[in-house]
């Protein structure tokens, strides 16, 4: 233990004369957070949208005051013809355009259906899918208030008539904000991709210095220069976890509805499983920039795109699908979403538990056997 504490040490000597290291393992996630927080958004309000009124009669314009009201249209001009429309959208100025067809009157009096068209900018997918699903639900209510309307006119009870109650609830997330998605998986982004680059460093280093040598020379066993060299890295890695989620939880009243205990439990697998892929990366890579690059390469692109961060693992071609259980992210991922917004316990987390304990033990297993072939 003197062994392993007196390169501990060592280490943290380094680090603590190296402010660009402690600037960019505690302070660049937080601004990394805040960052990715609001710039992946993937909240859809306040879309853009453009009006042809081609009936002008009372209740075409009820319609387009029923958009105008929504929180996610924003009826920013008035067309006065069709040939408009392509030079808005090809502009860029609005990415919906509802076209009230002459006649709407007409037709809603006489108990017919008023003639609409909603034309949607798809080059956004996420805006286009929303703005139809918005505009269809908007369009539907306004024909149900014109058909009670219309019944009650004409002295007929609507309420004897047949019908669905639906009670729609949503659960976990009853407002819909996508930060609650987000910020749970963005620790596991920071975390994997600090851990995973610092530690990839760390025997690089000494090699480019010329110390590895001497550390190899002195009376320290290979497994007691392992845990010394990583163990600051460590204890950087759970402090980071502890910044960034009580950061979210404050800053961001992202809501914690787990146990700690199993958060912590999850936590220090996924960081001992990071620690134990740098270090391997670490003990072949023969300078920093290959370190630094196999890193990068092994972290931040499987976190984003394999771990379930955005895009869904189901909807992933099997085959990536299979690779997805390569990376403790996916792992990681799900029990942290989990614990954050639905308090689930260890009886249904347990496959995911199980995971990361299998890839920490690997990945130690090999940087160990690695490194000692390289020595």
């Amino acid at each position: 233990m003197r062994r392993i504490l007196a390169v501990a040490k060592k280490e943290f000597i380094h680090i603590r004369r190296d402010v660009r290291i402690v600037a960019s393992v505690l302070i660049m996630p937080m601004l990394q957070l805040l960052l990715f927080s609001y710039a992946l958004s993937t909240d859809v309000t306040n879309i853009p949208t453009a009006v042809v009124n081609q009936d002008n009669t009372q209740v075409s314009r009820q319609f387009v005051t029923g958009f105008e009201r929504s929180n996610f249209f924003q009826v920013t001009q008035h067309l006065s013809s069709m040939d408009q429309v392509d030079g808005v959208f090809d502009r860029g100025e609005d990415k919906v355009i509802v076209v009230i067809r002459p006649g709407f009157g007409d037709a809603v009096a006489s108990g017919a259906k008023g003639p609409v068209a909603v034309l949607v900018d798809g080059s956004d997918p996420n805006a286009a899918q929303r703005a139809q699903g918005i505009a269809t639900g908007l369009t539907q209510i306004f024909g149900q208030k014109l058909l009670a309307q219309y019944m009650q006119v004409r002295g007929q009870d609507i309420t004897a008539m047949g019908g669905i109650d639906q009670h729609l609830m949503t659960w976990y997330n009853p407002e819909g904000r996508s930060q609650f998605f987000l910020i749970p998986g963005l620790i596991v982004i920071l975390i994997m991709g600090t851990s995973i680059q610092q530690t990839a460093i760390a025997l690089v280093k000494e090699k480019e210095l010329g110390t590895m040598e001497q550390l190899v020379a002195s009376p320290i066993r290979r497994l007691e220069l392992m845990i010394g060299k990583v163990l600051p890295w460590a204890l950087l890695a759970v402090t980071d976890v502890i910044l960034i989620t009580l950061f979210g939880v404050l800053v961001f009243q992202i809501p914690f509805r787990g146990s700690v205990l199993l958060f912590a439990l999850a936590s220090l697998l996924f960081v001992v499983g990071n620690l134990g892929l740098g270090l391997w990366i670490s003990s072949w890579a023969s300078t920093i920039n290959v370190a630094n690059q196999v890193s990068a390469l092994l972290s931040m692109l499987p976190g984003f795109m394999l771990s379930g961060f955005i895009f869904s693992i189901r909807n992933m071609p099997p085959v990536l699908q299979l690779f997805t259980y390569v990376f403790p992210a996916r792992y990681y991922m799900t029990i942290n979403r989990t614990l954050f917004l639905k308090g689930t316990g260890l009886d249904v987390l347990w496959p995911e538990f199980a995971a990361l304990a299998a890839y920490a033990g690997l990945m130690l297993f090999l940087s160990a056997v690695t490194f000692k072939k390289r020595v």
